[in-house]
């Protein structure tokens, strides 16, 4: 008999119910100061990494080889004949292509390494799918061929407080910088298919560009029902404001909240806000 495991990483910013619901194998990415190292939502939060990026920037470290090859050797042995693996967008992370690489010494188990071209609860809610197809008595196979479509059912949009710390990773994709700075611009950043980031509109002021990702929200629902996740980097009384107000549109199927992994929060700075909507 099949045995299916779940595998995703930190940046995919599940809640602790979630994994233990589906049985979720969550790989950590690393925060990495000048003297000290962490562990992503293990032994450091999302809150204290934006509350100390005035004072220090951190850098960002993938699973190393060894820790995704003992994952594997550890779901051998637990019975698992087959893995999902849904990662960050491989244009953001190298996170996808180590998996990959590592999966290919496990040639006992069937692998499915799936890139989900963007990042946070993008990612997170394919594996929430997965998870929801499992138990629903999927197959393997049934699984992978769908997942595409999941995908493609999926958008993100953001906007940021600042673009410096885009910037100074290098991280910018297509994300105009510093001219939007000097005119306080604030760009919506979305992902592309290629999964990363780009422009999807400019707003001026930072009420303004909120009240647009609400706009952007009301125009999906619109068209479609959907689920629709409000995520935040540092920015958590704003972002719980934007939650009230969209629990109360119409053609909503679920509202989640969450913070946004520090691996991610490095890269965009304190005062994020987003939202995830995956259409029905």
């Amino acid at each position: 008999m099949n045995k299916i495991a779940l595998v995703t990483d930190s940046t995919s910013d599940l809640n602790h119910e979630e994994i233990k619901k589906y049985n979720i194998h969550v790989l950590p990415l690393k925060i990495v100061y000048k003297d000290r190292e962490y562990t992503d939502r293990v032994d450091i939060t999302p809150e204290e990494v934006y509350n100390n990026m005035e004072v220090e920037v951190p850098t960002t470290s993938l699973p190393t080889m060894g820790e995704i090859d003992s994952l594997f050797v550890k779901l051998k042995k637990e019975g698992y004949t087959h893995v999902i693996a849904v990662t960050i967008s491989s244009g953001l992370s190298g996170t996808h292509n180590s998996i990959r690489l590592v999966s290919e010494n496990h040639p006992e188990m069937k692998f499915e390494i799936f890139d989900s071209k963007a990042l946070t609860l993008a990612a997170g809610a394919i594996i929430l799918e997965c998870g929801e197809m499992i138990n629903a008595g999927k197959n393997f196979d049934e699984i992978v061929e769908e997942l595409p479509n999941i995908r493609d059912r999926i958008k993100v949009y953001y906007v940021l407080d600042t673009l410096k710390y885009l910037i100074k990773g290098g991280r910018i994709g297509k994300v105009s910088g510093n001219i939007g700075e000097l005119l306080n611009l604030k760009p919506i950043i979305s992902i592309n298919k290629e999964g990363i980031y780009y422009t999807y509109t400019k707003v001026r002021g930072r009420k303004q560009s909120i009240s647009k990702i609400l706009d952007i929200v009301k125009e999906s629902l619109e068209e479609k029902r959907a689920k629709v996740w409000v995520l935040h980097g540092g920015a958590k009384e704003e972002a719980l404001e934007l939650y009230e107000k969209v629990l109360k549109l119409a053609n909503i199927i679920e509202v989640g909240f969450s913070d946004i992994s520090p691996v991610a929060g490095v890269h965009t700075g304190p005062g994020l806000i987003g939202v995830t909507i995956m259409s029905e």
